[in-house]
């Protein structure tokens, strides 16, 4: 799609795919996509390289989902950030060996979000959370994390450091990092209730967009005044021109 391949795959199937490369010990990392990320790889022929070379990387915003349907995939869902999380901590309750590590988010929102899952979902293991200076680390504080991640026996690695930060750091880390990496941007902030999530049928209907630039204006006009409607034209541009991006191995990419 446009520079950055993004994978026809449902929630389950993601999940499944994470749990079975966990229990390979296959090294990967996964990129949860929206309209901002496939702009960015559109404008950074490196960041678009991170995100292809990503084990898998999910439709994680509507305009992303309808575009997938309209190129070949029409029963594709959207795989949220929030809901991944929540659907791998109910399908590895239980299950020791899907053992999960959270790397993110401001000072004690990890441990928190660590804390509430394991509350909703009994059996979920949590086996070590930390919430890194928003700087970035020298090499001696990074090595050490990496040790920490590494000892904790964790097989998952969920990464919140927001988007293009968190895809860039997963790319740095591959082969040192044990554990499949998934950068679940805000997920961390959502789930623990610091950002308000838009109620499901903004979602569903694609304006999730207008209810998060209402809560975060600031931050976030920028992005949504330039690069959906950027992403509209060459997408629409795209499938006039009837250009399609090739597959991959995995869940297939457009």
């Amino acid at each position: 799609m446009l520079e950055a391949g993004i994978s026809s795959t449902s929630l389950r199937q993601a999940c499944e795919c994470v749990a079975a490369w966990a229990r390979s010990g296959r090294p990967a990392y996964v990129c949860v996509c929206n309209v901002h990320t496939v702009m960015e790889a559109h404008k950074d022929p490196a960041y678009a390289r991170i995100i292809d070379g990503a084990a898998m990387a999910t439709p994680d915003g509507m305009p992303l989902v309808r575009a997938l349907r309209r190129l070949g995939a029409p029963n594709q869902e959207r795989v949220y950030g929030p809901d991944l999380l929540m659907e791998f901590a109910s399908l590895a309750a239980g299950r020791a060996e899907l053992a999960s590590y959270f790397y993110g988010g401001a000072e004690g929102v990890a441990g928190e979000l660590a804390a509430r899952l394991s509350a909703k979902f009994p059996g979920f293991r949590v086996v070590g959370h930390e919430s890194p200076p928003f700087r970035d680390l020298d090499a001696g504080e990074d090595a050490a994390a990496v040790e920490r991640i590494n000892r904790s026996g964790a097989s998952v690695l969920w990464v919140g450091l927001g988007a293009p930060k968190q895809e860039r750091w997963m790319a740095a880390h591959a082969g040192r990092i044990r554990p499949v990496m998934i950068g679940v941007g805000a997920a961390f902030d959502f789930l623990t209730g610091r950002t308000p999530q838009a109620p499901r049928w903004m979602m569903r209907s694609g304006l999730e967009w207008a209810f998060r630039l209402a809560v975060e204006p600031r931050r976030l006009w920028r992005r949504y005044l330039f690069n959906n409607p950027h992403f509209l034209w060459h997408m629409g541009w795209r499938m006039v021109k009837g250009t399609r991006d090739g597959a991959t191995d995995g869940p297939s990419r457009a």
